[in-house]
């Protein structure tokens, strides 16, 4: 059978998918034995190119927007790039953050080992930021690290920029990684959630964008309510499903 991706919306100019975990948008040297992406399954699906209007990481679920041209797709880009595009996301993360705040952490750029570094002036941390917001939190009486008992909470994250794995290098900043970051998060959280949590997956997901149709100028919302793994590991902590 076909692999087949969750359409969220689609007219003649976009088409918006809900981006399983663990799928690369598209080819990359990251995993170079890698033979499924985002881009391939979305165009043998509907049967015709795509061109990705931003980017998400491997291990991040959700909202993703694609043009079905490469004009349309860079409209979308600008808006991106200009920072008029309003992203939700939502985040499990370690500990117990303020009920709300701003991360405003300048970040260097990230390249990937194949890149080419460039002049030295690339270095410069371009700044980045972070609006959240503390939805749930839970405090459990084991002791997964050097305490008695361990916290999570839920988070509703607002990128104001769009760097690099903006939202796990800023969590990590203030202390409250996310949990299933494998980079930036910490090992032995990460393992309770797998080992007793049944959790093997990144808690991060895009659940909302809100931008203006490429085309028309008309304000466009596409929402995505996290499933499966992610909501099943939500009512385990005993937190509802945030409404979309």
């Amino acid at each position: 059978m076909t692999e087949q991706l969750k359409i969220l919306f689609r007219d003649a100019h976009i088409v918006v998918i809900d981006k399983p975990p663990g799928l690369l948008v598209h080819r990359s040297e990251i995993d170079r034995h890698e033979t499924r992406f985002a881009i391939q399954i979305l165009r043998d699906q509907i049967g015709q190119r795509v061109w990705p209007a931003h980017r998400l990481d491997r291990g991040t679920s959700g909202v993703l927007l694609f043009g079905l041209s490469s004009e349309i797709a860079s409209r979308l880009g600008k808006q991106f790039e200009a920072g008029t595009v309003e992203k939700r996301y939502l985040a499990v993360v370690r500990g117990h953050p303020p009920e709300h705040g701003s991360i405003d952490h300048p970040l260097r750029r990230q390249r990937d080992d194949y890149e080419f570094a460039g002049d030295r002036r690339s270095e410069v941390p371009q700044s980045a930021l972070t609006h959240y917001r503390r939805l749930a939190e839970v405090e459990l009486p084991i002791a997964v690290d050097r305490y008695p008992s361990s916290r999570y909470a839920l988070v509703e994250l607002n990128p104001v920029t769009g760097r690099k794995h903006q939202l796990r290098r800023h969590l990590k900043h203030i202390a409250h990684p996310i949990i299933g970051d494998a980079t930036h998060g910490k090992g032995r959280h990460n393992r309770f959630f797998a080992e007793h949590l049944d959790c093997h997956r990144l808690l991060l997901a895009c659940t909302q964008l809100d931008f203006l149709h490429p085309e028309s100028g008309a304000p466009v919302q596409i929402k995505a309510p996290v499933s499966g793994e992610f909501a099943a590991t939500l009512a385990r902590l005993g937190w509802q499903t945030p409404a979309q």
